[in-house]
Parts: structure tokens; sequence; C-alpha cells
């Protein structure tokens, strides 16, 4: 870098507020914007925050801005899925054979206020809360802003823009509106929305359920979720239709049919939720959708990242984890090319897009996989077949789970490639029942190694074809 230049970033939630503090330690000047209050001082999030996911690539970003050992004190680890069936009995299904992978619950909140005290110690970051962006000059590098507060209007310029502002990125619409490029957006919502419930700590401050889990109970088209926080208590997540289905949010209209469908799909759970109508009501009815659009950058001044570029639903526990590793790659970018910035934003989307796309797809099959699939007996098999393999062959094989969350060297679009082979391998193994009882488990090793090559093997043949 040449001279010290002012960066604008639009959006202070967790993409937004790390790539400050990268920037910052880089030595621009950095001017984070978010349109809602300060999130330390008011609660900003009641009934819209699904629990993190935090896992390695997430920590690579904290690691990057020297917060890897702060943020551990705030995750609590959660070694597998612990499913729940009608009847209330619990299987765990790990996420790996290895010990040392895992991931963690985290709170958001929590963790985007590390990252803003942590930016705000820096003396070249300023942090402007309460201003809504209402519009980007793209070709400039400057935007519009309404002051809540004061309801006035400001315009703030930088060297360069970053849009770090979410699913609804102003700076993303900005681009979509500007008709001077091609520019290719789409937006596609489930139709499943979710709800944010809670069970409570004990009397005694504890965890009311298995702390180390996260919690599923799978029922077809349907779900409910929980991970836990260190106060002891659990963020609970409903996942239903909207329409479809006996129950579904458009007829859960009164405290006896909310109450009358926990307790006939997830009594268990009903069992640790004594606030379960209240906070039904209470709590808003969130979308969940994905977002692509390409390019990601104009003119060598504006640029879109993490959400704004991206947005995923949230079944992997990857959309947090996928936004700090933007940052990262963004940061390799900028050792490369730093002193041209149309050279930075068009190398980054070039290498990351194609990764953004594979586990925003994989996050989608994600969904289908745990309300439907996870307590089903050849989904068990297959994933106790993978958790032995990854005990006894720790070097040799890596699930598809495992190369998303824990091979954070390997890209998203080569994990999906490999790991959606090896699903299919084991899968038609089993359903062929070319697996057997008498074999070692050196050889069903070999027996999916083989398998899987054949796959991909033939998926390479045809997409030369295509």
């Amino acid at each position: 870098m040449t001279e010290k230049q002012n960066i604008l970033i639009i959006g202070a939630g967790l993409c937004g507020s790390l790539l400050a503090l990268r920037m910052a330690q880089r030595g621009y000047d950095v001017q984070l914007i978010e349109k809602r209050p300060d999130l330390r001082k008011v609660n900003i999030g009641a009934g819209r925050s699904i629990n993190l996911a935090f896992s390695d690539r997430g920590m690579k970003g904290m690691k990057l801005v020297g917060l890897g050992e702060k943020v551990k004190e705030l995750c609590i680890p959660m070694l597998g899925r612990m499913i729940h069936d009608k009847e209330g009995n619990t299987f765990l299904s790990a996420y790996s054979g290895r010990e040392n992978e895992y991931i963690n619950s985290i709170s958001r909140t929590d963790l985007n206020a590390l990252l803003l005290d942590e930016a705000e110690k820096m003396p070249n970051v300023t942090i402007i809360f309460n201003h809504s962006c209402l519009d980007i000059d793209l070709e400039n590098a400057n935007a519009s802003f309404f002051d809540e507060e004061n309801k006035t209007e400001i315009t703030l310029q930088g060297d360069i823009v970053i849009g770090a502002d979410g699913a609804g990125s102003v700076l993303r619409k900005s681009m979509f509106l500007h008709r001077k490029f091609l520019f290719s957006f789409s937006q596609n919502f489930l139709t499943h929305g979710y709800k944010e419930l809670s069970f409570p700590p004990t009397e005694d401050g504890g965890f009311a359920t298995e702390k180390g889990a996260l919690h599923i109970w799978p029922r077809g088209e349907n779900m409910v979720i929980a991970l836990p926080n260190l106060d002891g208590s659990f963020t609970v997540t409903l996942f239903l239709s909207y329409s479809e289905g006996e129950y579904n949010f458009d007829n859960l209209t009164t405290p006896e049919r909310v109450r009358e469908y926990f307790q006939k799909e997830y009594p268990d759970a009903l069992a640790l939720m004594p606030e379960l109508e209240t906070e039904f009501f209470q709590n808003p009815v969130g979308a969940l959708g994905t977002v692509k659009c390409y390019p990601w950058s104009s003119y060598g001044k504006t640029l879109l990242i993490g959400d704004a570029a991206h947005a995923i639903v949230p079944f992997y526990g990857q959309g947090m984890n996928a936004s700090f590793e933007d940052v990262v790659v963004f940061d390799e970018i900028i050792d490369q090319y730093e002193g041209n910035w149309h050279k930075v934003f068009t190398e980054y989307e070039k290498v990351r897009k194609k990764d953004t796309d594979a586990i925003a797809d994989l996050a989608v099959d994600n969904f289908h996989e745990m309300k439907e699939h996870t307590a089903s007996a050849i989904f068990q098999e297959k994933r106790k077949l993978e958790t032995t393999f990854e005990k006894e062959f720790p070097l040799e094989y890596y699930s598809k789970y495992s190369l998303v969350t824990f091979k954070e060297d390997i890209p998203y679009s080569e994990a999906m490639r490999q790991g959606r082979a090896q699903d299919k391998a084991i899968i038609n193994l089993i359903a062929d029942g070319k697996i057997t009882t008498v074999q070692s488990n050196r050889e069903i090793l070999d027996l999916v190694k083989r398998e899987t090559k054949e796959i991909l093997h033939d998926d390479a043949v045809a997409k030369h074809l295509m």
C-alpha cells in the first residue's frame, strides 16, 4: 500500500466487523457504518437469531486477527447430533471419528460484540450506528445514509466501498439497478420458515439436556433443533412449512393448537419449554433463503462480501464460517495485488464465487438430510461407517461433513465434489448388499474408495460431454 486509504464498510455485523478489524490492522483508515443500534447496548436480535455453529473455517478468520484464543471463551463444544425420536429415544451421531473435530455453539451477539470491541480499539477505525444506507454511487465510491437519530441525510466518501450489509444488501441493490453492466441476481426461498424458542436453564442453573450436542428432532418435513448457551439455556428453533401439512405456521394460530402440535411431535422437548406459547406468539417467523449474484464488484470501487454476495440457509452451520473465510481469502488476494483494487476485487470474486455457490447448494441439501434422513436406518449405517473410517484411518478418510466443516484447507467446491461422490458410493454399496459383516473395515474402506473413484470419473466424463 503506497498511501493510507479510506475504506467505507457498510454493515457492522459479523463479516463487516471482522473485515474492519483486519483492514485496520493492515493500516487502512476504516469507516464502519451500521443501520441498527449498537448491539452491545441494545438487544436487537430477540426472536430472530439462530445460534451459530462455529467451526474451523470461522476460526481461520479469528486467528487472522489474533482472536483465536479469546473466541474459545465464548464456545460450547458440540461433539455430534443428538437425534430425538417421537418416543423420546435419543441417538448421538458423532460429527467425526477424530477426537479433535467438533463444532461449537456460540452466541451471534457475543461474537459480534467481541469483534466490535476489538475494532473499536483501533485508532484508525470509526464506527457509526443508527445510519441506514440509502444508495451508493458505484463509480465514485460514496454512499448516502439516513441518520435515524437526527433524521438527516449524510454522504460519506471512501476510496473504496465494501458492502457487508447482509442478504438485503443496499450495495447489491445499487448494482442491480445501475444498468451500466450485466448483473445476475437470484433469490430463492424455502417453503419453510423458522421461529426461535428456548429451553431455560434448570433451577440450579444447569443444562436441561445434554449440552455437548446439537439436538435435532427430525419429523419428515419439519424439525426442531436446539443449541446450548453459556448461561445453561438452549436456543431452540422450529423449522416448519408456511402452509403445507397438517400443522404449519399459517394454521398454528392458537395456544391450544401450538401445544397440541408439540405434544404430538416433540413431547420431550415440550417438557423443557415452560414458556412455549408465550414465545411462539411473541417471536416472529423468519424466512430462509439463498442469494446468489455476480459480479461482486464494480469499477474497482465497490465490492460485495459475506451474505451480501452469497446468503445461504443455515443447515450446514457454515453461513458465518463462510463469511469469515471470505475475509481470509480477500486478505490473501490483497497480499498479491495490494495497490490495485480493481485487480484485487476481480481476482477475489473469480477465486471465491464457485466455493460460495457450492456451500449454498450443500446447505439446502443438508436441510433435507436433517429433517428427513438423520433418523433413517441407512443414514445411521452410513454415518457409523464414516465415523469408523475416520477413527481407524484418520489420514485416509474424511466424510463430506468433515471435508466441509473441518478441512479448511480444501475449498467448498472440492469438498462438495468429493463428499457427494463418497455419499453416493456408500449408499449404493449398502443398498446393493455389497457391504457385509464378514468384511474387515480395511476391506470396506478400499471398496468405498474404488466406488468413489468410479463415480468421480463418471461425473467428470459427463461434465465434459455437457
